[in-house]
């Protein structure tokens, strides 16, 4: 074994700290190898005591894959792939107090996302993960044969709000919605690496289990999205200064509390791209490609949300 990487385990379904190592510098492929592992393994993995700036963080994030822009959250114009969260009394939080994995509105999202800690208020501002693998391991024999064939259609909706009412809001509105069509994402994950089925519905982009009456489907996600606030399937991250979390958006969730507000917090993070997920229910599409059938899928009856159904260019996100 050539390296000095410590795997330590900090939960009892997902996370890890690891020691050993020093972000600064390029890992050797034995290292970055145990770090990899490690990640797969435990889904959170933590670094403490990382000095390292964004050029070295966007350096490590490299090694896992091509990294993803995000196209709402607050970046630079020379690096669109690092996101800055500065928040204070002048820059409230927005939108990570729900549980969510990143970026489901994509027919491709993040395969895991990095976030590296500058400043930390004195009190609050932690992050909690919950492992989806765990909990859909503690559902029933019977649940889990219920969810496996579902799939579950995804939006933007946490973003919709950033734009006016206005016309030019509108027009700005319409053109992310062609950039970005509703995905219909397996209910039921299974991971590319590990093979292990999870949970893969929020209540941040989740808007409704496809072919049921909305009143099912309400009913039925309430149920699933509230597993993952059992606290035995949580890992609960106290930030420190040049602390460094990488998480796993393929089978873990995440929420990160207001509760420092108006104090200053400040981290940087970057996202890795992601495959298209795939489940016993087959793999992701796009809603308009495949239209629900019947009553059951019916967004004017049944107030769901439909589907844009206009001819559109997609300029970056649509992939055969």
């Amino acid at each position: 074994m050539g390296h000095n990487v410590e795997v330590i385990k900090i939960a009892p379904h997902l996370g890890a700290e690891i020691r050993g190592v020093d972000l600064s510098a390029e890992l050797s492929e034995d290292e970055f190898d145990a770090v990899h592992d490690a990640f797969v393994d435990n889904q959170v993995i933590v670094f403490h005591g990382q000095k390292i700036n964004a050029g070295q963080l966007i350096a490590f994030g490299n090694r896992f894959g091509e990294l993803s822009v995000h196209p709402f959250s607050p970046n630079q114009e020379d690096t669109p792939e690092l996101i800055i969260f500065d928040n204070n009394e002048d820059n409230p939080p927005f939108g990570t107090d729900r549980w969510h994995s990143d970026e489901t509105f994509r027919a491709e999202p993040p395969l895991g996302t990095m976030l590296s800690a500058k400043i930390i208020p004195a009190y609050g501002g932690n992050t909690i993960f919950a492992s989806m693998t765990a909990a859909y391991d503690a559902l029933s024999d019977r649940m889990q044969n219920f969810l496996d064939d579902m799939e579950a259609i995804h939006d933007m909706v946490l973003f919709r709000k950033l734009f006016g009412a206005g016309e030019d809001g509108l027009a700005t509105l319409r053109k992310y919605e062609d950039l970005y069509p509703n995905p219909v994402h397996p209910v039921v994950r299974i991971h590319p690496v590990t093979g292990k089925k999870a949970l893969y519905v929020n209540p941040q982009f989740t808007l409704r289990i496809k072919n049921m009456r909305e009143d099912e489907s309400r009913t039925l996600l309430d149920f699933l999205f509230r597993q993952a606030e059992t606290p035995e399937l949580q890992y609960r991250h106290q930030w420190k200064v040049d602390s460094f979390v990488f998480w796993d958006n393929r089978s873990a969730q995440h929420y990160a509390p207001h509760d420092y507000f108006p104090q200053r917090r400040y981290l940087e993070r970057i996202t890795i791209q992601g495959d298209r997920p795939f489940g016993p229910a087959g793999p992701t599409y796009f809603l308009q490609d495949n239209p629900e059938a019947g009553d059951a899928g019916n967004a004017d009856a049944f107030g769901g949300h439909r589907a844009n159904k206009r001819p559109i260019e997609r300029e970056t996100e649509k992939t055969a």
